[in-house]
């Protein structure tokens, strides 16, 4: 088998696939990255392999317009990446699997960014790569890897354990997968995080220090005051609309910021509302977070819920003076509705942060009279 095949479904997985090659290849050239694990003093050792990225496009128009900027960087750095409608229409997933049956057969590593992902799973269960490697696409990699850990079934964090149709259904699929997804004889499986995560026996651990995106863009111009980064808690379910729009007013207030970065998923309707009520200029990234703030300009802070970007962005500005801030989410602000397993899920990804980002706690709730350095 030769050649790596990539498949991603979100901007923030193709960075960190970019980010993976260019760890992977002495000239720092992403297209030749080296691939496979090739015995000592054999011809491949410094025969680089093709990394090909499949996109399985999304359908949501946010997504969709970061990924096709992001692929354009990609095919800049010397990547093939194929433009695949995973998500058109009827006959599109018989489409896409006759497409990458063969890509998939003769590829020596597989590399993902989502493993919780239904696609991916489908793909893992027809072919099961020699090599695989999981790149961040947020928090979930935590999960993922603690519930690898576990023998867990893979169930996203925000969601609730109980099983529905749909789940049911698709249980099979996702009990192969998990098992395509573990270390075995004859595989081995790779994790590349700039998170922290505990990984099983096994699963090599592979630092994501944003080095591509370091070398490539900034350092950035600094403006005064803050920014906002948005967060898709409420699309999700998990953090009560209300309390989520008043925080982000006192934090705007407290810190002096102006801008707020949104979340390609959140929606129009909540970011109106922001707007109107907080008087913060919403943007809507046209590339992933870590690399506008690269790019610049940017506030001397950043403040986030919750979110990656507390742990990638304080490596993507390493030496820019920039500080980054997290604000806990209140166990008040979590909907009813809301997983058992989201308050400790989101407290861990607060806890975790690298030592250099400040602290912020929410007092008074729900309310939110004033927000302050814990």
């Amino acid at each position: 088998m030769t050649g790596q095949l990539a498949f991603v479904e979100s901007p923030v997985q193709l960075l960190n696939v970019l980010e993976w090659a260019h760890t992977r290849t002495p000239s720092g050239s992403p297209g030749t990255a080296a691939g496979g694990t090739p015995a000592p003093g054999t011809a491949s050792d410094t025969t680089p392999a093709p990394l090909t990225v499949v996109v399985l496009s999304p359908t949501d128009p946010m997504s969709r317009g970061q990924l096709r900027r992001m692929a354009q960087l990609a095919r800049d750095e010397g990547l093939t990446v194929h433009w695949q409608e995973a998500r058109g229409g009827r006959g599109a997933l018989v489409r896409t699997l006759r497409r990458l049956a063969g890509p998939l057969r003769s590829a020596e590593r597989v590399i993902i960014g989502d493993p919780f992902s239904r696609y991916v799973q489908l793909l893992l269960t027809l072919f099961g790569p020699r090599h695989l490697t999981v790149v961040d696409d947020g928090t979930a990699t935590m999960e993922f890897a603690a519930q690898l850990g576990r023998g867990e079934r893979l169930v996203r964090w925000h969601r609730k354990g109980s099983l529905g149709p749909r789940e049911l259904v698709l249980a099979p699929v996702t009990t192969l997968a998990r098992r395509r997804l573990a270390p075995a004889r004859g595989r081995t499986v790779e994790v590349f995080t700039s998170l922290p995560v505990e990984a099983p026996a096994g699963v090599e651990v592979t630092a994501n220090a944003y080095a591509w995106t370091r070398a490539r863009f900034g350092p950035p111009l600094l403006t005064g005051g803050a920014d906002l980064v948005g967060t898709s808690l409420v699309e999700t379910g998990v953090v009560d609309a209300g309390h989520y729009t008043r925080v982000v007013g006192e934090l705007a207030r407290t810190h002096g910021a102006t801008r707020y970065f949104a979340h390609r998923r959140e929606s129009a309707e909540k970011l109106h509302r922001i707007a109107v009520e907080t008087g913060l200029q919403v943007v809507r990234p046209e590339l992933p977070l870590e690399l506008v703030a690269r790019r610049g300009p940017v506030g001397r802070t950043i403040v986030s819920f919750p979110s990656t970007v507390v742990h990638t962005l304080p490596l993507a500005l390493a030496g820019t003076g920039v500080k980054v801030a997290v604000c806990e989410v209140a166990p008040e602000w979590l909907r009813a509705t809301a997983s058992p397993r989201a308050q400790g899920f989101l407290s861990g990804v607060t806890g975790t942060a690298a030592h250099e980002v400040d602290r912020l706690t929410a007092r008074r709730t729900p309310s939110v009279d004033r927000l302050g350095f814990g």
